[in-house]
């Protein structure tokens, strides 16, 4: 039997290889098979067609990009390609079309496939493949739906997968592409990215996570590309033996089974047999449900958990939304940004155990309730706290944490470089983190709790966000969908890239992980990244009752996956899912940086694309124009409300005439952002004459204004990151400035924030003169 050239691929190899089909090649590129038979599931048609799926032949010029591409005639060295093979430079793109930017000629291209990842290139030779496939170049574009999804590789040649091809067990092998010359000597490979075939063939929409009935326990777990899936069940949330192993059968990619009842309450790790791009290997993964709803202290086990049984719901729960702090317009919004922790845990009035955590939020004669009912009292309407999702770099597990002896430090100079060696040692180990580092994005954060196992967490969530509602104030949750903590096989972070490997991640074009947002970017423009977000979201807001959600680099998400979450919100109701979701308000940050800018990626959600959508996007320009510079610049920078010509201090502005000219500059954009930021108000610029917002420009000739209505402008000064309000104003005021004119300056930028149109956002303590003693990451 041969591999090659035959009109049906046989997957058994031959006895004698060598004798069997190496007349078809010339001596060099003799292809050896793999040594491990595969079964008929994966039986391939191997039919060549010059084709589109549609039927009909594509005719014209060649698209690749002729500055990128390699010519197959173009000798490779052996050396270079033995390591092409960590390299993912090809896509496969929808089931019968693979993008690739090279250039065949008069040569050939095949596609290889091995089971138990066996692929090598040893002296030219490709071997250890169980399916090989000639793919037919077409001289045309890629089609125009995967140019739209992946722009990126618009100009990349299109292969043809033959017509009939089982493509689906495929997937499940280590894939690789080769060029061939006319004389059959290899001189290109590279293995594959997959998101595009995997969403053309496998997009899902059924339940996913544990389904739960009056009998039984469902399980639901979508990997397309897993070989084979365990759930492993467990009494105990850490240590022992699980008490049943079930084995998981596989439809249309999506792994399930059912089970007794009695598994409520259980925990449960998946352990996933897939191939893994990062180690050329099969790997056996052991992860979470990436849907998980509760786990354990360590993480390593998802709870059995059924969020609709009353056990779990507070006294009231049911009737919260009857209950909700009045809301007739997203205009009267204003959001407050407080950190969990820090509301507490240094709140004497709060009992030790309840400090810095959730039922902090439930003690009514607190101090901190007494100051967050005054700032309802004032106007506030809405809490945004920062991330309260399951997040790395904190354990769950109180009782390995580190802290100080803060008598100690007390006897320290404030500027002893021994107090920040003290902390130094001990930051990574302690209780304290911003939270940006998400692991399960449908958990709430076990050491905000006051037991991290079972069910707790859930049920002081939720009085948290009771208790809030019942002061007037409304719960906005910080969430990062941009990137993963975690990836890779072993990482005991890693949960999406341990089910389908290499999906949920961005890559570039070599086919390593982009890490623009900070690390492990992930892929919204790919349909089940988008469907678990938006899933996500609804979950929040049905299971927990939230009242809003603010988008941590933002601008790293698709605009129609934003759009996507706003609709879906759009349509629930107190009557049928008990909440009302035309109340949700969505903002975020619309930063166009990294692989997404100018909508590298897709059209990415970025203030200017945000256009008409009613989401909001922070306002960099009132921020920097009323600070100075940028947080990025030098931090000396003056600017509207920190002394710039005014009250100067050492550093360098420029002549007199610059000065003026950067301070009038800010005060049109301070102009333009008490008006909304809004593209088509007209106003009076510093040279007299009547400018649209969108007609001022900034330092990089962008427009300043962006909205379309006040809603898409979130106005701030300041943050959780970088220095606080005070921080600022201290360090970009001269030395001889009194506390008294600091304090003004202050209070200043926040009435600028409070008296413009559009959404005001404070950060916590802005009011009170907070210090960080000018540390950008606390």
């Amino acid at each position: 039997m041969s591999f090659l050239f035959s009109s049906s691929l046989h997957l058994l190899p031959p006895s004698n290889p060598a004798t069997s089909f190496s007349h078809h090649l010339p001596p060099r590129i003799a292809a050896v098979p793999s040594s491990h038979p595969v079964g008929g599931v994966f039986s391939l048609a191997a039919t060549s067609l010059s084709h589109y799926p549609d039927g009909h032949s594509r005719c014209g010029p060649l698209y690749c990009s002729s500055s990128a591409s390699m010519s197959v005639e173009e000798s490779t060295s052996a050396s270079q390609l033995e390591d092409s093979l960590l390299y993912a430079r090809a896509f496969w793109v929808s089931r019968y079309v693979i993008a690739w930017n090279v250039e065949v000629g008069s040569g050939s291209c095949y596609l290889f496939g091995s089971k138990m990842a066996t692929l090598r290139v040893k002296d030219g030779v490709v071997e250890g493949y169980d399916v090989k496939i000639k793919l037919e170049k077409d001289r045309g574009p890629l089609p125009e739906n995967v140019i739209k999804k992946f722009p990126h590789i618009q100009n990349y040649c299109p292969f043809t997968v033959p017509l009939g091809s089982a493509v689906e067990p495929l997937l499940k092998c280590q894939l690789a592409v080769a060029t061939f010359n006319s004389y059959g000597q290899c001189n290109n490979i590279t293995c594959l990215q997959l998101p595009g075939v995997l969403d053309d063939l496998f997009s899902y929409e059924g339940p996913l996570g544990a389904v739960y009935s009056k009998e039984a326990v469902s399980l639901y777990l979508w990997a397309p590309t897993a070989q084979a899936v365990q759930a492993q069940i467990y009494k105990e949330p850490v240590g022992g033996r699980p008490f049943e192993v079930i084995q998981l059968e596989e439809l249309d990619g999506v792994w399930r089974t059912k089970g007794p009842k009695s598994w409520e309450g259980c925990y449960y790790e998946y352990e996933v047999t897939v191939y893994h791009p990062s180690t050329l290997k099969v790997e056996k993964c052991f992860s979470t449900d990436p849907y998980s709803r509760g786990v354990s202290s360590d993480g390593r086990r998802t709870l059995f958990v059924d969020l609709g049984s009353d056990d779990l719901k507070p006294e009231g729960w049911d009737k919260l939304a009857d209950e909700k702090p009045p809301l007739h317009s997203f205009s009267d919004i204003s959001i407050y940004e407080l950190h969990v922790r820090d509301f507490s845990i240094s709140d004497q009035s709060v009992h030790p155990d309840l400090r810095g955590g959730y039922m902090g939020f439930t003690l009514q004669d607190s101090d901190g309730i007494t100051h967050l009912k005054k700032l309802s009292n004032a106007g506030i309407s809405h809490v945004h706290l920062l991330p309260t999702f399951q997040f790395g770099g904190v354990d769950d597990d109180k009782s390995k944490w580190k802290s100080l002896d803060i008598e100690l430090l007390e006897k320290l100079p404030p500027d002893s470089a021994e107090q920040q060696s003290l902390i130094a040692d001990i930051q990574n180990s302690d209780g304290y983190n911003w939270g940006y580092n998400p692991i399960l994005w449908g958990v709430p954060k076990g050491s905000y709790a006051s037991d991290p196992n079972g069910p707790c967490r859930l049920i002081e969530f939720r009085k948290m966000v009771q208790a809030l509602n019942q002061i007037g104030l409304r719960v906005v949750l910080d969430v990062v969908y941009n990137h993963l903590h975690g990836c890779g096989p072993f990482d005991p972070s890693s949960v999406l890239d341990k089910i389908v490997p290499g999906y949920y991640l961005r890559r570039n074009i070599d086919g390593f992980i982009e890490n623009s947002t900070c690390v492990n970017n992930t892929a919204s423009e790919h349909f089940m990244v988008e469907r678990m977000i938006v899933d996500d979201i609804l979950h929040w807001v049905v299971d927990y009752k939230v009242d809003g959600f603010r988008f941590d680099l933002m601008g790293h998400l698709m605009t129609s996956t934003m759009l996507k979450a706003k609709n879906a919100l759009q349509i629930l109701t107190q009557e049928k899912n008990g909440v009302d979701g035309s109340s949700i308000y969505l903002y975020g940050e619309g930063w166009d940086f990294g692989e997404v800018a100018k909508n590298g990626r897709g059209v990415n959600a970025s203030q200017f694309n945000l256009f008409g959508t009613g989401i909001g996007s922070f306002n960099d320009r009132v921020r920097d124009a009323m600070l100075g510079g940028s947080p990025f610049g030098h931090p000396l920078q003056q600017g509207f409300v920190t002394g710039l010509l005014l009250e100067p201090n050492d550093h360098d502005h420029g002549s007199d005439k610059e000065v003026e000219f950067t301070l009038a500059v800010s005060k049109d954009h301070i102009q333009v952002a008490m008006a909304a930021n809004l593209r088509d108000y007209v106003l009076t610029n510093f040279e007299g004459k009547e400018v649209k917002g969108s007609e001022v420009r900034t330092y990089d000739g962008s427009s300043v204004a962006y909205a379309s209505c006040p809603t898409e402008t979130v106005n701030y000064v300041s943050a959780h990151d970088n220095e606080t309000l005070f921080d600022v104003v201290s360090l970009k005021t001269p030395r001889n400035i009194t506390v008294n004119d600091r304090c003004r300056m202050n209070h200043l930028a926040t009435s600028i924030i409070a008296l413009s149109q559009g959404i005001p956002f404070f950060h916590c303590g802005d009011e009170l003169l907070r210090s960080k003693s000018m540390d950008r990451l606390a």
